[in-house]
């Protein structure tokens, strides 16, 4: 049944090009720095990286589409230029290109799952057709909600500090502005904790499994330095509550964390709808804890009590 009631090639063709010219004509009425031969650049370019994705994500599981839309961010950057948006249009770019290159990575495992299944690849396509539509009214919705509650949204240091856009104006900045844009010394640090990162994935290969677990991992070292430490209690519980359990029965442990991991994701996400619209009503809170040091709590006390 999944080979009868395949799509078209012409079907496909048109709706890409139709998408295309869709795009090129709304998107630069949406963000004018990113000029409408920009877009229109990037379709061009982008079937082919598209395919390197869909087949790399095919072998790997592992889709690369920021690292495609960082690349579109270096190339209209440094295109378009500081005096004419650059940052914008780069980072525009980045979301053009990443929704193209991750929607082929996506559908290929999607039909991959319907192959196995028989499921009809049409029947897979309107679906999600329809889930892309409802996307593109319910994501601009969350966004404002989370916008309107929380005034400190995208503020560092805040709870939705946003720590990924940080990030990708820091390399629009770099592209449109070039290594002049960095801090002082910067470059010499990348340079000194790639290769120490080399090095250490190196011996943790070369050590074996018994002392690997010893070595700790560059890429877990790096997370705390993209979205912060405010999460390092949460690890720590969550990393004690699995030792535990792997302790108590191995086999549960493996068959079910990832089930009991994935639920508290999915709990923690759907509160934070929840927790906005009570945050966007003004509900306050009817208590409020803070945690001072020694030193502070002495001197809000002398301040308390003047007279104590």
């Amino acid at each position: 049944m999944f080979l009868k009631d395949q799509i078209p090639y012409w079907f496909a063709i048109t709706g890409y090009v139709a998408l295309a010219a869709l795009a090129t004509g709304l998107l630069p009425t949406i963000f004018p720095q990113l000029k409408w031969y920009y877009v229109l650049v990037i379709y061009i370019i982008a079937p082919p990286l598209a395919f390197c994705n869909a087949y790399g994500c095919g072998l790997t599981d592992w889709s690369l589409a920021s690292t495609y839309g960082k690349l579109a961010i270096f190339l209209i950057g440094a295109w378009a230029g500081s005096a004419h948006g650059g940052i914008i249009a780069g980072l525009a770019a980045c979301g053009v290109m990443m929704n193209i290159v991750s929607t082929a990575s996506d559908l290929t495992q999607d039909f991959k799952t319907g192959y196995l299944t028989l499921a009809s690849p049409r029947s897979m396509f309107i679906s999600q057709v329809i889930g892309t539509a409802m996307g593109c009214v319910i994501s601009p919705c969350v966004f404002w909600i989370f916008y309107k509650a929380f005034k400190d949204f995208g503020v560092e240091k805040s709870a939705y500090p946003v720590p990924y856009a940080t990030i990708y104006r820091s390399m629009a900045r770099v592209g449109v502005e070039g290594f002049s844009s960095l801090p002082k010394n910067c470059l010499n640090l990348c340079y000194g904790f790639f290769a120490a990162a080399i090095v250490i994935n190196g011996i943790r290969d070369l050590a074996g499994k018994k002392r690997a677990r010893f070595i700790p991992i560059p890429m877990a070292m790096a997370i705390p330095f993209y979205i912060g430490s405010y999460f390092a209690i949460d690890m720590c519980l969550g990393s004690l509550i699995l030792f535990l359990w792997e302790r108590v029965n191995k086999a549960k442990a493996d068959a079910f964390a990832p089930a009991v991991a994935s639920g508290l994701i999915c709990g923690e996400g759907i509160w934070s709808l929840p927790s906005s619209v009570i945050a966007l009503a003004g509900v306050k809170p009817p208590i409020c804890m803070k945690f001072l040091s020694r030193a502070t709590n002495e001197r809000v006390d002398a301040f308390l009590n003047p007279g104590s």
